[in-house]
């Protein structure tokens, strides 16, 4: 083990590029939207100005309820510099306390709004 760990200490870090986290604001759905079961939208949100380095540029929407994210996935495996990304409504319970969880570098809420039809 120790002669293993002498082999490491000379090992140079290989420095690594400086990245931004990019966070774009969700713009729709926004605090007053209604969608309904089974209705499709663009979930959209604020790609004009973006950082050089992205750390992950790769985008997920999940729907949040309340005060967690549930495991539906809405859109997967899109550019997050897109700006938009048409999703279905998914089959859940009526409610006025639902949010869009945009992931790229981070996660971006949006405001409260309601699902019905269900």
């Amino acid at each position: 083990m120790t002669a293993a760990a002498a082999n490491l200490g000379g090992a140079a870090a290989t420095p690594l590029a400086p990245r931004d986290v990019y966070v774009p604001p969700v713009l729709y759905p926004h605090a007053g939207t209604v969608w309904f079961v089974g209705q499709r939208h663009n979930v959209t949100w604020d790609n004009s100005n973006p950082p050089k380095q992205i750390t992950n540029k790769i985008g997920r929407i999940m729907l949040r309820k309340g005060d967690l994210t549930t495991p539906v996935i809405l859109a997967d495996n899109f550019s997050i510099l897109l700006g938009h990304i048409e999703v279905t409504v998914p089959w859940v319970e009526d409610g006025s306390d639902y949010q869009i969880v945009l992931f790229g570098d981070s996660g971006n809420f949006s405001p409260l709004f309601t699902i019905s039809g269900s």
